[in-house]
């Protein structure tokens, strides 16, 4: 069998290049950025004040000085500074020509128009102009915009960016035992609640997420399936077969003209995981075990759509922590152990839990990480280094 970081390879093989479009930065956010953004404008523009007090020449401090006007941000004064002269100043106002200190205004005493150094600050108060950034300067492609990303390019003046466009990603459920949340399930019947998973998992990595209609275990249901499916960048099926773990799918999509690159992997949860190509459209075959659908899903699906979307570094995120209970010695597949998080004076603690049971959603649900143990692992005790996937959003 493949090890995981085989498969995963394979899996990323299978991304098609990213199509790119543009949008208007306020629909940017989490969206992948295909070319730099270029800026249109220096920050500042000007030098400005860091604080609210005065502005002067520095030779002439501790004063007096003669106030001989006022500057705030968007009203500048549009004199020169001569000798003895100050300017009351505000935060993010023009620095007045002439003028190479700003003083708290805490730090200054005032009579009238004249004021007297009072305090000993010998910080200059003003932001140079181009401190944040130039014209000319740029936002590297292959990131995924955040809240401050956009604030930014708002700054640079760039109204509009290139980002990838989201890929579409047709999630399939697939069994006779299964029916959607809030129906009445029947004799042998559970509710699907692994498509409802595996979609969110797509949408948190900037896909946009089709749930198709439940498959039921037969050729005809499934060839419907792959044809509402079409179109989609990405098919990602689920369980969907009584008869073997994706044997019917594999057959049906097989039969369509799927290529398929692998089957099975040595890992735990998500042993029979597929994958393949039918036509241009990359195919996932996640397990129907609640539990290995969703690691699988995270472990390979989200790594896919991220670089489908452009990004360079698209595998799973991973960090490194301190063993929180000791562990027996590992089997022969990478194991991916739910986990609680927490600190200590030496970093992050990793605690799997005892019940590792892989039909439990409830611990899936209380899970923070996935303590990843490798094929063979010795037994370790707490306190050893090990790595671990965070499961925040």
């Amino acid at each position: 069998m493949l090890t995981v970081d085989q498969a995963l390879a394979m899996v990323l093989d299978l991304a098609h290049p990213p199509c790119p479009e543009d949008v208007d930065i306020q629909d940017a956010l989490g969206r992948v950025l295909l070319r730099d953004a270029v800026s249109a404008m220096t920050q500042p523009p000007f030098d400005s004040a860091a604080m609210d007090g005065y502005t002067m020449r520095d030779a002439d401090l501790p004063g007096p000085l003669r106030v001989v006007g006022e500057a705030a941000a968007g009203r500048p004064w549009p004199g020169t500074l001569a000798a003895g002269e100050a300017v009351r100043i505000f935060t993010g106002a023009p620095v007045p020509s002439g003028a190479d200190r700003v003083v708290m205004q805490e730090d200054m005493t005032r009579d009238g128009d004249r004021i007297t150094m009072s305090g000993q600050s010998t910080r200059t108060h003003i932001r140079a102009r181009g401190n944040d950034f130039a014209q000319g300067d740029r936002l590297p492609a292959g990131r995924r915009l955040s809240p401050a990303d956009l604030a930014l390019l708002a700054a640079m003046n760039v109204p509009r960016v290139t980002v990838a466009r989201q890929p579409q990603v047709a999630v399939l459920a697939g069994g006779d035992e299964l029916v959607r949340p809030g129906e009445i399930p029947g004799p042998g019947q559970i509710i699907s609640s692994n498509d409802i998973a595996v979609a969110s998992l797509a949408r948190m990595t900037g896909a946009e997420p089709l749930i198709l209609p439940i498959a039921r275990d037969s050729e005809e249901s499934l060839r419907q399936s792959f044809a509402r499916a079409r179109g989609a960048g990405l098919i990602v099926t689920i369980g969907g077969a009584s008869v073997g773990d994706h044997d019917l799918i594999g057959r049906v999509a097989e039969s369509l003209g799927m290529k398929r690159a692998f089957h099975r992997i040595a890992m735990r949860p998500g042993k029979p995981l597929m994958a393949g190509r039918l036509g241009e459209t990359a195919m996932l075959g996640l397990p129907g075990n609640p539990v290995s659908a969703i690691v699988t899903a995270l472990l390979f699906m989200q790594p896919l759509l991220r670089r489908m979307q452009g990004e360079a570094d698209a595998g799973p995120r991973i960090r490194h922590g301190i063993l929180g209970r000791d562990l027996p010695p590992e089997g022969n597949r990478q194991h991916y152990l739910r986990a609680t998080l927490s600190a200590d004076e030496h970093g992050t603690v990793v605690t799997p839990f005892e019940d590792q049971d892989s039909a439990r959603l409830t611990l899936m649900a209380g899970a923070q990480a996935l303590l990843i143990r490798p094929a063979d692992d010795p037994a370790r005790t707490a306190g050893a280094r090990i790595r671990y996937i965070p499961l925040t959003c």
